[in-house]
């Protein structure tokens, strides 16, 4: 499966990212500090923007500098990628592996996704979670042009769709 990740920082001069190669992480306490060390010793936040093969979002947010003991916030657009990713695996750790349900007369109709996590860990920047949800939910949309959309409401856009062209 391919993926595209970016950790995104604010800071006086405004956003800075990077693109970020998850398959160096086992937990999601050890890229939680990465991402903290990205805005240094500065007080504000860093986020990871996931999206996986037009199956799903991932968010990660991280406050405080580095050292920092408070818990990363995170959100992913369908619960059940955790069950066939390791990469949404390492970021929503609490969750017990659920079975898939199966339906044969369904076959061929993409379930209704399932959100978990704080829809609300980008309320402050133009986000709030029922917009995150709905978009989201959005038939037609995909996992990108989610991304695409909290990126233009916070303001880093650009920033993002420079890292996508790297």
């Amino acid at each position: 499966m391919t993926y595209f990740a970016a950790a995104l920082s604010r800071s006086e001069s405004g956003w800075t990212g990077r693109e970020m190669d998850l398959d160096n992480y086992d937990d999601l306490e050890g890229l939680a500090d990465d991402l903290r060390e990205l805005s240094g010793d500065q007080p504000g936040f860093t986020l990871l923007l996931l999206e996986e093969d037009d199956e799903y979002v991932g968010l990660v947010r991280v406050d405080g500098a580095a050292g920092s003991l408070q818990e990363p916030l995170v959100f992913l657009s369908d619960r059940r990628a955790v069950l066939t990713n390791g990469v949404s695996s390492l970021l929503w750790e609490d969750s017990e592996p659920e079975e898939a349900e199966e339906n044969d007369e369904d076959e061929g109709i993409r379930p209704v996704a399932e959100p978990v996590g704080d829809a609300a860990l980008l309320a402050d920047l133009g986000t709030p979670p029922d917009v995150l949800l709905k978009l989201c939910a959005e038939e037609g949309l995909l996992p990108a042009d989610v991304l695409t959309g909290v990126a233009e409401r916070a303001g880093f856009l650009e920033v993002l769709d420079s890292l996508r062209e790297a």
